[in-house]
């Protein structure tokens, strides 16, 4: 092919995806991928600061620093970017329901370095929508949320104008299940929710709105059928800009763009094989940047092992060498959109298009994004189409390599390691930061602390932006679970509709089903399957799936959504009567949670309940969990439901069959 040009394209920015264990060591993991040429930050908060509890909180056992970097306060976010110039810096974090909060300790600690915040460049994420439907970091009820996130917005236009506020999440609705159609419809629908709430709020005057939507940012996902995914990329391009002509009367072609930063798909990646996952990286990093006129801003791809567990600073490298390769040793940055006027592309484009309008028509039936999501209407649809999506796998109609086909393996290098190729988080960590917690307390001065919690308090109930009052919070010493329980004083929590209840998504699951018949007739009632999510994991897609399938065989479910804590999980099982406990852990911690059910359920007479996990479980903690009398794990290499379905009734089968037995000897 002809070379067009020798003047190449400004590369994406380049990220990782990172943080762990505390500010400290995350600091140095940041100041070494920078090193090694990686051009923005993207941070990843552990789930104790992402749902707004300290340390300390109940609700933080066992989840300090596992997923992401603790960050409780403004000695915490000094530490986290100490040497790392945030005037020149441009940071992404990975924040929702307490965006406001990490924002205003991001700013006091730049302008503590000496940065201007009206030069601060970055992007909070901010999309709370997607959270009530996949990740489940949310805190308080939609309407006060989509408040925050309106307060957030407005206070950026005026106080840190090149920053992106908000970062419309898909990304996270495709690892819900999300189909390409699905994921334009929805993410489209959620933006336009967003700024229909910043018009109505009175907050910014007419002239300056398209200046608003133009720092309107997305986030979205890339799957392995990568030629479906240019083209949704494509059709997001040209919908964005349709919607930001025709429905806000934006004119100047550069706000009506659509920018966005992209993660590839993680679940697709799989534990069987997980060599093939980079494989599976590259050919998805190629959908989102192969097309320059829907080409992403910004790249973070995740390693090749994170269906194991959470990646070493070497898989990190791997990832961020695969982006310089792409953008440096190939001509790709070269050429003019090499996909325009292609037929076969356009006709996608097109057909991809007419479907997400027909499926917003829908979402704008059931009253808009907010109605369709307290309705059930939208979880409803992504669990759907995630069950057909497991169903499709376990029928081998959709082929996942190393899965479901070509199985057969010599044992990987790779994995071979004494520390099973994952990064493990030290569980002194956790102690640790309790102790720095109550130090950072006790040293603050605490009337200005007080004093700052109550104006905090009042711009909540009175309605004002809560922006400024976060500020002075942060320089107060605020922590982040005492500004989140003053707004869950005022707000309240929400647990969302499940997804699971529809009689719709209920089939027949044949043998088993007589199974599940054959026990209830032994045990005089139908099982009880008591479903639990401990901890703050929020990603439930996993529990959603068994619970369903499990429904679909004759089991009564016990499902109540996530964010449990194991007394609530053993006081559930005790007033209805369960017969099985089956837990879903992905946050790694796994070992406190399920020793901590066990001792509830024990202490409550519960302790032959037999209990079973799920979740991203390394094997040697595997074997530990099931020598400590778990009856069973499974891991993301277990892809078959209905295979897992009948070793889960073999256990209750085992259970109370061979006690009926042995009683009536």
């Amino acid at each position: 092919m002809h070379r067009e040009s020798q003047t190449r394209d400004k590369p994406w920015l380049f990220r990782t995806y990172a943080g762990h264990s505390t500010a400290t060591a995350s600091n140095a993991l940041y100041k070494t991928n920078l090193a090694k040429g990686q051009t923005g930050l993207s941070v990843a908060f552990d789930l104790p600061t992402q749902t707004g509890y300290d340390a300390d909180h109940l609700m933080a056992r066992g989840e300090v620093g596992k997923l992401g970097v603790p960050v409780g306060h403004l000695g915490d976010m000094r530490t986290l970017f100490d040497g790392i110039p945030l005037a020149e810096m441009n940071t992404s974090m990975t924040i929702n329901a307490t965006a406001a909060w990490l924002l205003a300790l991001y700013v006091v600690a730049a302008e503590e370095q000496g940065a201007d915040r009206a030069r601060l460049n970055g992007t909070t994420q901010n999309d709370i929508v997607k959270e009530y439907l996949s990740r489940g970091t949310y805190i308080f009820p939609p309407g006060a949320s989509l408040q925050l996130t309106t307060d957030t917005i407005v206070w950026c236009a005026n106080e840190v104008p090149r920053w992106n506020p908000l970062n419309i999440c898909s990304y996270h609705l495709q690892e819900a299940g999300a189909t390409p159609v699905q994921e334009l419809a929805f993410a489209l629908a959620n933006a336009c929710a967003v700024l229909d709430g910043v018009k109505a709020s009175g907050q910014v005057p007419p002239a300056d709105f398209p200046r608003i939507v133009g720092r309107i940012s997305f986030f979205v996902n890339a799957g392995i059928r990568f030629l479906t995914e240019i083209c949704k990329m494509r059709a997001f391009t040209e919908m964005w800009d349709e919607i930001c002509r025709s429905r806000y009367g934006v004119e100047d072609p550069k706000m009506r763009r659509f920018r966005y930063g992209v993660q590839v798909n993680s679940l697709g990646l799989t534990e069987s094989q997980p060599e093939n996952n980079v494989y599976r990286i590259l050919l998805e990093t190629l959908a989102v940047t192969l097309s320059k006129d829907a080409r992403a801003r910004a790249v973070q791809l995740p390693a090749w092992n994170e269906a194991m567990g959470l990646p070493r600073p070497w898989d990190q490298q791997w990832s961020l060498r695969l982006q310089q390769v792409l953008a440096f040793e190939t001509d790709l940055l070269e050429f003019r959109d090499i996909f325009a006027g292609n037929p076969a592309i356009d006709a996608k484009v097109r057909e991809l298009t007419a479907a997400a309008n027909a499926e917003i028509a829908l979402v704008a039936a059931e009253g808009g994004v907010v109605a369709a999501l307290e309705s059930g209407y939208l979880k409803r649809e992504l669990v759907a189409a995630h069950a057909a999506r497991r169903r499709a796998i376990e029928a081998g109609d959709l082929t996942v390599v190393g899965v479901n086909r070509y199985t057969e393996t010599a044992e990987s290098p790779l994995t071979s390691g004494e520390d099973g190729a994952v990064l493990s988080v030290d569980p002194a960590v956790e102690a640790e930061e309790i102790a720095k917690m109550r130090a950072w307390k006790a040293a603050r001065d605490g009337a200005s602390v007080t004093a700052a919690l109550a104006d905090l308090d009042s711009a909540a109930r009175e309605r004002r932006n809560i922006m400024p009052a976060s500020v002075a919070a942060a320089r107060a010493g605020v922590t982040t679970g005492e500004w989140g329980e003053a707004l869950r004083q005022v707000f309240g929590q929400y647990r969302p509709p499940t997804g699971i209840g529809s009689s719709d998504l209920v089939q027949p699951e044949g043998p088993l089903a007589a199974r599940v018949a054959a026990l209830a007739e032994v045990l005089g009632h139908t099982p009880r399957f008591l479903v639990g999510k401990p901890g703050l994991d929020g990603h439930s897609n996993g529990a959603e799936q068994i619970a369903l399938r499990a429904q679909s065989a004759g089991f009564a479910i016990i499902y109540k959504g996530i964010r449990q804590t194991p007394d609530e999980i053993a006081e559930l099982a005790l007033s209805e009567g369960a017969d099985l406990i089956g837990l879903s852990i992905l946050s790694g911690s796994h070992m406190v949670l399920a020793e901590a059910v066990r001792d509830a359920l024990a202490e409550r007479g519960l302790g032959h309940l037999p209990i079973i996990i799920g979740g991203i479980v390394p094997p040697k903690d595997a074997a530990t969990l099931e020598a400590n009398g778990i009856a069973a794990v499974f891991t993301p290499k277990d892809f078959d439901i209905a295979a897992i379905l009948d070793d889960v009734t073999g256990i209750a089968e085992a259970r109370y069959l061979r006690r009926n037995t042995s009683a009536a000897e």
